[in-house]
């Protein structure tokens, strides 16, 4: 896989300095302030164009080989023949082993299905289906190291910090943070973490899964996709994550902070827990 960059466009700015007025305690003062960069790239497969995403400009590759992964183009790194980014033009193009038809209107349209073969109906993409499974790993962790977890993908962040505009998400083992992403889109975000892992071939038995923002059946099934166990979210699950962790096998744990927490599924994966 290579790289192809314009010369200049190696390096594209994460963040924008920007004068503005800022209004504080009922006075007026003009400062600068620093804003998120938001960057399109359009991803080909085999010369067809799949999707166009809106994402914050590094780690390109690895957002580009999440991306496929999660969407069901492929399962594996050797799949890929050839990945080549054009920043500057905003382009990722890929050759893939196995031949591929993007029927967009099949592609985007959402269906009632039964969760994993149980009874209750989830709302899902159609290729979500297809490339979410349940998750049995065994992976455990006490409430401090939960804690500790978030609190280590936080302190990792500089771009969230200077911007406020971007979330966050970290591939961990219960001792320690393996490592962290940020973007503008929460799913890239994942999808950086999950290319990662696919191009460094790390194995997902004993993993979890920081984030910094809420809980929602989109970030749950990419954690699914991924293949971890737990889930550690800094904000509120919904009610439709909640079922799809239930019926995925997965541990949701949301409102990660000041020292505490909500266990809302597989209570059993948290040592010192009440089960």
């Amino acid at each position: 896989m290579t790289d192809s960059m314009a010369e200049g466009y190696d390096h594209l700015p994460l963040q924008q300095e920007r004068q503005i007025w800022r209004y504080r305690g009922g006075d007026w003062q003009q400062v600068a302030d620093h804003v998120a960069t938001e960057y399109a790239l359009t991803v080909f497969v085999n010369d067809q164009e799949m999707a166009t995403v809106v994402c914050t400009p590094e780690y390109l590759e690895d957002l580009v080989v999440g991306f496929l992964a999660s969407e069901g183009v492929i399962r594996k790194l050797d799949q890929i023949l050839d990945l080549q980014v054009s920043r500057f033009r905003g382009i990722a193009r890929v050759r893939v082993a196995s031949s591929v038809n993007f029927n967009q209107a099949f592609y985007n349209k959402r269906y009632i299905a039964s969760c994993c073969g149980k009874s209750r109906q989830s709302f899902y993409f159609y290729n979500d289906a297809h490339t979410a499974r349940p998750v049995t790993d065994p992976v455990r962790a006490t409430p401090d190291q939960i804690v500790a977890r978030i609190d280590e993908m936080e302190a990792s962040a500089s771009l969230w910090a200077h911007t406020g505009g971007v979330h966050m998400a970290s591939l961990c083992t219960p001792d320690a943070m393996l490592w962290s992403r940020v973007d503008i889109g929460r799913h890239n975000a994942l999808d950086k973490l999950y290319g990662y892992a696919l191009r460094t071939h790390q194995p997902m038995a004993g993993k979890l899964v920081t984030f910094s923002g809420r809980l929602s059946s989109e970030v749950l099934l990419k954690c699914a996709k991924i293949g971890v166990g737990m889930v550690l979210a800094k904000s509120a699950p919904t009610a439709l994550a909640l079922d799809m962790a239930d019926e995925l096998g997965i541990t949701a744990v949301g409102f990660v902070r000041a020292g505490g927490f909500n266990v809302y599924t597989h209570p059993w994966r948290l040592r010192e827990g009440p089960v």
